[in-house]
């Protein structure tokens, strides 16, 4: 049996070990995560999906607003009996606020805002309006013991006067209260390396999401069927292991894997991912 003091005594004796490993530079093991959009079209119940996910090798889960018609408390029941975390989920832009009594029951540490509406994308105004709202939500979920971060897609990095509404929301919004979920492909299928966007933005970054790009199509910042050329991570031309040791470097707190489509089973697609990371990621 686990009592207190047991859980206090083997944590101590770990803890020579775990100072072992940093002091040699040893390699510690990073969890992996899923952003359960992903696996939306599988016809599993989701008891038996999330724990499918979780042998596969997974410990945590990213939700989406399509899974928030369950109560928070039992949603959050069905993620702990799966022997999964949740510690981020995505919460749509329009009626946010909405939803901060039910993140904050879930558990989350993240409440991240997956996409702007049509009537922020198209000018300066719009990505202004977008910043300053998210400096309030920042300044809401802080209250609440969670933070607030953005996940980009393409279309943000499309050029206005010589400028990306991206720049915009970077600029505008407090660097204390609002972070950035780095979306890979997003940022690859726009036409930037996401490395150097990783080192750019540094630790305003705090999570990835991690899915490759199929290689021979142009660039585009529509988000439409001309941008969808998704992949496993490992079978398409991103450069994971330099972006995940710098990731490393800046202490990135959550990779979430993510295929907006997959051809096929998407159980098979999130066991193709994980299996490849395994190999760059201890």
């Amino acid at each position: 049996m686990l009592t207190r003091r047991n859980f206090l005594k083997s944590s101590a004796a770990a803890l020579p070990v775990l100072a072992l490993q940093n002091k040699l530079g040893l390699p510690s093991h990073q969890p992996l995560g899923v952003q359960l959009y992903t696996v939306r079209k599988t016809e599993t119940a989701l008891p038996t999906l999330l724990k499918q996910i979780q042998s596969i090798g997974y410990q945590e889960v990213e939700t989406f607003a399509g899974l928030y018609t369950h109560p928070a408390p039992e949603l959050r029941h069905m993620i702990d009996d799966a022997g999964l975390s949740v510690p981020s989920g995505h919460f749509n832009y329009v009626g946010f606020a909405e939803k901060l009594t039910y993140a904050n029951q879930l558990g989350v540490n993240w409440m991240v805002c997956p996409a702007l509406p049509q009537t922020n994308q198209s000018s300066w105004e719009g990505f202004r309006d977008a910043a300053k709202q998210f400096t309030q939500w920042g300044k809401q979920c802080r209250d609440l013991g969670m933070r607030f971060a953005f996940h980009n897609h393409d279309f943000e990095f499309k050029s206005m006067n010589g400028k990306p509404g991206y720049d915009v929301l970077l600029q505008e919004s407090d660097p204390d209260l609002v972070f950035y979920e780095m979306d890979c492909y997003w940022v690859a299928q726009a036409g930037l390396d996401p490395l150097e966007l990783l080192k750019r933005l540094g630790r305003r970054v705090r999570m990835l999401h991690l899915k490759d790009r199929l290689p021979g199509f142009p660039p585009s910042n529509d988000t439409g069927p001309s941008s969808a050329h998704f992949t496993e991570v490992g079978h398409g031309n991103i450069d994971w292991k330099a972006i995940l040791d710098t990731a490393k470097h800046l202490n990135i707190e959550y990779y979430f894997v993510e295929q907006d489509q997959t051809p096929g089973d998407p159980i098979a697609s999130i066991r193709s991912s994980y299996q490849y990371l395994r190999t760059l990621m201890s």
